[in-house]
């Protein structure tokens, strides 16, 4: 049996195939472009066609590290209050005392200030003062003390403070003495940690002593003088009723001071050491001697710290002048046995 085939239709059937075969291959290319271009992950780039036709890939740009927040600009350090309404607040019809205070405010509104004429002109507004000004005097010198007492700055024209050459076989002590100051303020505004570690050849800032103290029994309060100039007032505790802090003028006892001594009351007789509960004298003992006045003859007063900080600022106490603690220590470290005086006033 013959078998009949057609030419014909064997290249019909060949031309669809291969046009099969093409549309196929546009297909697989079309789908590998669009893979390309958007399969990749974001993280991993992209391709982009070059001129030339030939793929280049581009990676994707790196994510910004965010920008470090802005440091807090530091706190500037407190001024003295010169505005026009503390001025206002002391105006009265004491026209010398407010003129001498607008002097001085003026005075510290300079660039530099002028810090030591304006104190000496603040010094001089106390006396004419009433009671409002003169708080707000005395707000302001205590403020300028910092700048020119208890810092190691010598400030121009500074009657008060000088420098001192420090010679061979020196000892602070001995300076001190010189200068009717203790020895402890000098360590601590010349940033001395060892009093017998004192190079010679080298420079230290004294204070011409001596410092003085006037209490008021009225106001519970002790203004601390460098020679006439007002430094700083503390609030204090005296006597109780019966024994009332005598007043008068007292002296720093030579030899006087001591940190934290063993103490005998002289009504009981009992024997208080520091590390006693019910020990009263807190952290240093200052002894007065009387000169005048009520205070003459007088025998175991003196000013002292306490545990016990609500007896501050009240009647309480045998007939000593009490401190915080901190504020005794301060006191220790100024007054200088045999030439600081203590006037206690009603």
């Amino acid at each position: 049996m013959a078998i009949y085939t057609s030419t014909r239709g064997s290249g019909r059937g060949g031309s669809r195939w291969l046009y099969v075969a093409l549309f196929s291959l546009v297909i697989v290319v079309v789908v590998a472009a669009v893979y390309k271009r958007f399969g990749k992950s974001k993280s991993e780039g992209s391709a982009t066609l070059t001129s030339t036709g030939v793929e280049k890939e581009t990676k994707a740009p790196p994510i910004a590290a965010p920008e470090p927040e802005p440091k807090p600009e530091p706190a500037p350090q407190a001024e003295p209050n010169l505005s026009e309404a503390a001025l206002a607040s002391v105006a009265g019809p004491n026209s010398k005392a407010v003129e001498l205070i607008t002097e001085a405010m003026e005075l510290l509104k300079k660039q530099p200030a002028e810090i030591i004429k304006a104190r000496d002109i603040l010094n001089d507004a106390l006396l004419p003062a009433d009671r409002q000004q003169q708080e707000f005097v005395k707000e302001q010198l205590s403020e300028l003390a910092d700048k020119w007492l208890f810092s190691r700055d010598i400030l121009p024209q500074d009657r008060l403070c000088s420098r001192y050459e420090v010679k061979p076989g020196d000892r602070l002590s001995e300076i001190g003495k010189q200068y009717k100051v203790p020895y402890e303020i000098l360590m601590e505004i010349n940033g001395i940690k060892r009093a017998e570690t004192l190079p010679a050849g080298g420079t230290i800032k004294v204070i011409n002593g001596p410092f003085h103290a006037r209490v008021s029994r009225s106001t519970f309060t002790m203004d601390l003088y460098l020679q006439k100039t007002f430094v700083r007032s503390f609030t204090v505790g005296l006597g109780m009723t019966g024994r009332q802090t005598p007043t008068g003028l007292w002296v720093v006892k030579p030899g006087g001071k001591s940190e934290r001594p063993i103490w005998t009351d002289p009504d009981t007789g009992i024997v208080y050491h520091p590390e006693d509960p019910n020990y009263p004298l807190g952290s240093v003992w200052i002894e007065l001697e009387g000169l005048e006045g009520e205070a003459v003859g007088q025998m175991s007063f003196g000013i002292h710290g306490t545990k016990d900080p609500k007896t501050i600022g009240a009647a309480s106490s045998r007939g000593c002048i009490r401190l915080n603690n901190g504020d005794a220590i301060l006191v220790y470290h100024l007054l200088e046995p045999g030439y600081s005086r203590v006037r206690v006033l009603e």
